[in-house]
């Protein structure tokens, strides 16, 4: 079975994060979405409600599951068995970020891969942060995070 794990922070997990999921499917036989926890940052949602709201999300695919993780990624993925990282980027600036990012773990670790999904036109110009700062200044993010992660958000 090919899994790929799918890690960060999503904190919202967006529309854009969504579709690399799904897109990625097409690719793996199981995502496993690996929330990242660092208890040192103080995030917009809690990490058990990121995992709730994106499990909602994914509720009717056995072929996601969703989980917390903490350490190296690199790491997870060996405690899991999974041989495959996916990652999505948005511009050069994420290649640039995410390259330096495989090339260390491919030192750290061989024989687990990384795959890049380029954002679906359209998509490109979500990131959680700024759907952070929207939020912040009680603007409307609905057009950028699925709704069942709104519920979480909204509470």
């Amino acid at each position: 079975m090919k899994t790929a794990v799918f890690a960060g922070s999503f904190d919202p997990f967006t529309y854009a994060h969504q579709n690399i999921v799904e897109r990625g499917l097409s690719l793996f036989d199981k995502i496993v979405i690996a929330v990242g926890v660092n208890s040192t940052k103080k995030g917009l949602m809690s990490f058990e409600d990121r995992v709730k709201a994106i499990s909602d999300l994914f509720q009717s695919n056995e072929r996601v599951e969703v989980t917390q993780f903490s350490g190296l990624t690199i790491d997870f993925c060996k405690e899991i068995g999974a041989k495959y990282l996916l990652r999505g980027l948005r511009n050069t600036a994420d290649f640039e970020f995410e390259n330096a990012i495989a090339q260390n773990n491919l030192i750290l670790a061989s024989e687990i891969e990384t795959y890049f999904l380029m954002a679906k036109s359209g998509l490109a110009h979500i990131s959680s942060t700024i759907v952070r700062d929207i939020l912040l200044h009680k603007g409307d993010v609905s057009a950028l995070v699925p709704k069942e992660v709104m519920k979480y958000i909204e509470d």
